[in-house]
């Protein structure tokens, strides 16, 4: 029987599109993935233990700063990705290009003091979560120190890429755990669209280290030279800037659940904690052995992917600053001072949580502290660079953009001021 012309015609439009979805999926997954992941791996044993802090010691009261946060965050994010896409470089090659190799060099060493403490910190996380699981350092440490060196030494661009948005995935155990901690929603509702702060020297600290644990040096660095290595060209930017807005959106929520798990559980119970340990050890008799275990699971996931990140930032912006080739996809024998660096920087972060009596605590503090006499700094860069026409072109920071980025940067820059202050002076 012949086919009828109507048919005829029908077959090759469904083809197309078909072919017209595969291909709009195929550019999703060439230009997603840099923005999402940054921004979760913010959400790290340190910052876990900041937003359990947080909701510990304040209930639902600071719930409401993480709305300004998170438009600050993708402010910044956003500057970084745009500079990635139309350079097609990193950000410590136009430090180094822009401002000179001195400045580039005093921004490195800062950046690898800080990234050291925080590496710690995460395989600190590692030890804290897996202990609550019967699980000794001396077994755990190690194990995820080699898993994360073997993923990237082994790994390509972007089978790791996939691993880490897997790892993502996971933060929905604090979303999970924050309903199993039975909040009063009327009382988050208030604490949310309602502003209200203590002027206190805790409410005031707390305020400030929300603000430095979510917007940090190394995330920029990382950001940008991933969207370089990705290859994201200029016209797919928009899907890059989407990916951004989305990664910095859901690691809020994320961070929002943390605080209101602790303020629904450990506040009301009259609690105080140090640690994310604490914080998942405190749940238990509070909200359930199910929340206490989804939240310890949550920290590990954390701690392991971030292990992963902040080695391999630190990597990046030291060779890209000292001109050394640098990318997961390049060989041992490409990039030997890339690999022999991510090596260093495993070795020294598990090597010192496994030393006894270290105080781990100082460590993270110090690496908090590099933190926050670094991103003034790297923000002004930053400014300085998206606002630069020879360098941007058309992309470059318009007035209004401009107006409200060196605002936004001045308000974080007296923050981080508030913090160091009030730290030092502690």
């Amino acid at each position: 029987m012949a086919e009828s012309p109507a048919a005829g015609r029908a077959t090759p439009r469904s083809v197309r599109l078909l072919r017209s979805r595969w291909a709009r999926l195929a550019l999703v997954a060439s230009v997603v993935g840099p923005g999402i992941i940054t921004a979760n791996v913010d959400n790290d044993a340190g910052g876990i233990a900041t937003y359990s802090q947080a909701g510990a010691d304040f209930g639902y009261t600071l719930l409401w700063t993480l709305i300004p946060i998170t438009f600050a965050l993708i402010l910044v994010q956003e500057m970084t990705a745009r500079m990635g896409v139309v350079t097609g470089k990193g950000l410590s090659d136009l430090i180094r290009e822009r401002f000179g190799v001195k400045s580039t060099f005093f921004v490195m060493l800062a950046l690898v003091i800080a990234n050291l403490g925080n590496t710690v910190a995460e395989f600190a996380g590692v030890a804290g979560s897996l202990e609550i699981f019967g699980v000794p350092r001396w077994i755990s440490v190690p194990a995820v120190a080699v898993l994360v060196w073997a993923l990237v030494v082994k790994g390509t661009a972007r089978i790791v890429e996939r691993i880490f948005l897997a790892a993502c995935v996971f933060y929905v155990s604090y979303i999970v755990a924050g309903f199993l901690a039975r909040p009063d929603w009327g009382e988050v509702a208030r604490g949310t669209f309602i502003p209200t702060l203590a002027f206190t020297a805790p409410a005031l600290t707390m305020v400030v280290t929300l603000v430095g644990t979510t917007i940090a040096p190394w995330m920029q660095f990382y950001l940008q030279s991933a969207i370089v290595e990705k290859g994201v060209r200029v016209e797919d930017y928009p899907l890059s800037r989407l990916d951004v807005v989305v990664g910095c959106i859901v690691t809020d929520v994320v961070a929002f659940f943390i605080v209101l798990a602790c303020g629904a559980t450990i506040h009301k119970a009259g609690g105080h904690i140090e640690t994310a340990k604490d914080a998942a050890l405190a749940l238990r008799p509070l909200a359930g052995k199910y929340a206490s275990a989804l939240f310890a699971f949550g920290l590990f996931n954390a701690s392991v992917f971030a292990a992963s990140i902040l080695p391999l930032s630190t990597t990046y912006y030291v060779c890209e600053a000292l001109g050394w080739e640098s990318g997961i996809d390049k060989r041992r024998d490409e990039a030997p001072q890339f690999y022999a660096l991510y090596a260093t920087m495993i070795v020294l972060g598990a090597g010192l949580v496994m030393l006894p009596g270290l105080p781990l605590l100082k460590i993270m503090l110090l690496s908090q502290t590099a933190n926050g006499v670094l991103l003034p700094f790297i923000l002004v860069y930053m400014l300085l660079l998206a606002g630069d026409e020879r360098l941007m072109g058309r992309y470059r920071n318009g007035r209004w953009l401009s107006l409200v980025a060196w605002a936004t940067t001045g308000i974080l820059v007296v923050l981080t001021a508030a913090m160091l202050w009030l730290t030092l002076r502690g």
